[in-house]
């Protein structure tokens, strides 16, 4: 049975999310603008947090453990967001930034076992007012370095003052050896980019299916000892 984590509440997840936020140092009605449109996203992280947290709550009241291990929420700095934009050739005004980067605010969820990630992204987009737009699932094709997760964008609606804004959100769901393997895969990246030595990349991709066997073994233990979860 892996060790259960405490559940991370949506003011935790919002107050870890405005650390982020960055502000503007020169005012102009654009910085004003990006500053409120940035806020928005900050809010809807907060909406998504909240419903992680009582998906895992929840489900760890069914006596059986919460396949969540632990969640890790990240919103862009303006200055990332800015960055992104000259990277991808997007004009740098708010409905282009909308509509072309949807991944200004993330979510990684991570999960005891892969049958886990499956079952809570279903539960997530089961949800009436969570819109999936998007589904990329790294677990059932890998990508060509090794890389495994489930990526989705979702829209959520976020109820202002004045009017109710759908705001996108990338929620990246994996097991506890991707994320091991994934955050060792960057660090790794970040020293050597962009010349990654060939002969590490192949230890690279060997380990990463190293970590895929790792979790199938331990889901079966897992079922054998426990049973599979209801």
């Amino acid at each position: 049975m892996t060790t259960e984590q405490p559940a991370v509440s949506g003011d935790q997840i919002a107050r870890r999310a405005e650390q982020t936020v960055a502000v503007p140092t020169a005012p102009s009605t654009f910085a004003d603008d990006l500053g409120h449109f940035m806020l928005v996203y900050k809010f809807g992280l907060a909406e998504i947090g909240t419903k992680i947290s009582i998906l895992a709550e929840e489900l760890a009241h069914r006596g059986r453990g919460n396949p969540i291990e632990h969640v890790l929420p990240r919103l862009k700095t303006t200055q990332s967001l800015t960055a992104k934009a000259d990277r991808i050739g997007c004009p740098l005004n708010l409905d282009d930034l909308r509509a072309r980067i949807r991944d200004i605010a993330g979510i990684r969820i991570v999960c005891s076992f892969v049958s886990d990630v499956y079952t809570v992204a279903d539960m997530l987009t089961r949800q009436p007012d969570v819109t999936l737009i998007e589904t990329k699932d790294y677990i059932d094709r890998p990508k060509t370095n090794g890389y495994r997760s489930l990526h989705l964008i979702v829209e959520i609606p976020v109820f202002l003052s004045d009017r109710v804004v759908s705001v996108p959100v990338e929620v990246q769901l994996r097991t506890v050896a991707m994320d091991f393997w994934a955050s060792l895969e960057h660090k790794i990246h970040y020293k050597y980019d962009p010349d990654v030595p060939a002969a590490l990349r192949q230890e690279l991709a060997a380990a990463a299916e190293d970590a895929a066997r790792l979790d199938v073994r331990m889901e079966r233990l897992h079922r054998e000892i426990h049973g599979p979860r209801r």
